[in-house]
């Protein structure tokens, strides 16, 4: 539902989250970055080139999105969030160097994945419960909300520790397809001091959608 090409006619009563997530791309790429991760959650743990894309075909949707800002190559293979944040990526025109990373159910992270120098941002992909409000994708359940809440604090205090803790059988429970790559996220930023700000928390459609932006300013990632 993010890309008004999904929501059509309805495509406006998710602009103050398009707003929002394209506030924070912009930021990211503004920090003139070495480097940019893109994580997703998915089945197993998979590193994506910048060449990679994706498709919204799936979606009845003809719109392609790449990761880097190079040429396409070969079929379309991105999983949804992967093609999403390439998506966002482009909207705020891109970033050469960028990886995309599909991180498995417990926020694994494929093994040729290596700590890059320099300047490095993070762009996490991900959902909160889809069990919230009376009519949500799946079937409502009392701790979703709560759940979702725990992250957006989390989030907006900037506590990478608190989104590592998070629990990968809870959230699969739960529908939350944003905790592993959240899991992935505070394990990569271990240490780290980060200025945050929450910007967006709703549930308009029974789904938690959540975005924030950090600023490490000391630890892993540093300035990014």
């Amino acid at each position: 539902m993010l890309a008004p090409e999904i929501a059509r006619a309805a495509s406006f009563e998710l602009d103050p989250l398009r707003a929002a997530c394209d506030a924070v791309v912009r930021r990211l790429l503004a920090a003139e970055l070495d480097w940019l991760l893109v994580l997703g959650a998915g089945p197993r743990a998979v590193r994506y080139p910048a060449t990679d894309h994706g498709s919204l075909a799936g979606y009845g949707v003809d719109l392609r999105a790449r990761l880097g800002t190079g040429a396409a190559a070969g079929v379309p293979r991105l999983p949804l969030a992967l093609t999403l944040g390439g998506w966002l990526l482009a909207r705020a025109g891109g970033h050469r160097s960028v990886v995309g990373v599909q991180v498995g159910p417990d926020g694994e992270l494929p093994g040729e994945i290596e700590a890059p120098t320099g300047r490095g941002g993070l762009l996490v992909m991900g959902d909160g419960s889809a069990r919230r409000g009376p009519h949500p994708p799946g079937w409502p359940d009392p701790r979703a909300e709560p759940h979702d809440a725990a992250v957006a604090a989390a989030l907006a205090a900037g506590d990478p520790a608190r989104l590592a803790g998070l629990d990968p059988a809870l959230g699969a429970e739960l529908m939350a397809a944003g905790v592993p790559a959240w899991r992935a996220a505070g394990r990569l930023l271990a240490g780290a001091r980060v200025r945050a700000e929450l910007l967006h928390h709703e549930a308009p459609y029974g789904v938690g959608y959540l975005v924030a932006g950090w600023n490490v300013i000391d630890g892993p990632g540093a300035g990014g």
